[in-house]
């Protein structure tokens, strides 16, 4: 009989934690990972390019040394620079964010020079590295915005009832989206 109450106890308790959503909550967790390290491999596949791109440049532009040294500093430490999914924090989230913006506006800089090189904007090598950073670029843009899904569907999730129970009951704690730089609030100038 106790045999009998244990079995039945254990199938009870299996049952809350299914009608209380915490399956849906694991689940809903590992997707946010699952596309925290899309996005992770996305800002590494960028971090390759670089120094390909780096000295395809210095061979046209030597003189430019300045803003080819920032583009390598700037890759240097947005590789440093990892979040653990499951430490996923809004301060963690930032600093991540800051280090790849600093790339993103080093790499806006290089190419921006390249506009006066005309040879080097003819070296097939030049272009197919740029073009596959444009590629990256925009994979980027879709995978953050797939993790943007991941997070607001999970974040929905812990605070609805009764899943806000089970959420509370296991520490599952809302996870921080991509917020946008703070240059994105300020409309560029165009002179004509």
């Amino acid at each position: 009989m106790r045999n009998f109450v244990r079995v039945l106890f254990a199938i009870v308790i299996a049952a809350s934690f299914t009608s209380c959503s915490y399956n849906s909550i694991v689940e809903a967790d590992e997707n946010i990972n699952a596309q925290w390290a899309k996005v992770e491999n996305q800002y590494q596949r960028r971090a390759d390019l670089v120094p390909n791109l780096v000295n395809t440049v210095k061979g046209y532009a030597s003189h430019e040394s300045e803003t080819l040294e920032a583009v390598v500093a700037a890759r240097a430490k947005a590789t440093q620079i990892t979040v653990d999914p499951a430490n996923l924090t809004e301060e963690n989230l930032q600093k991540y964010q800051e280090a790849q913006g600093e790339l993103s506006s080093a790499l806006g800089k290089l190419l921006a020079i390249t506009e006066n090189y005309p040879d080097l904007k003819a070296n097939q090598n030049f272009l197919e590295l740029q073009a596959q950073l444009e590629g990256t670029e925009n994979r980027i843009a879709t995978e953050r915005s797939r993790y943007t899904d991941a997070v607001n569907a999970y974040n929905q999730k812990i605070r609805k009832f009764p899943a806000l129970i089970t959420a509370k009951l296991f520490g599952f704690d809302p996870k921080p989206q991509f917020k946008a730089e703070e240059s994105a609030a300020q409309a560029p100038v165009v002179e004509f």
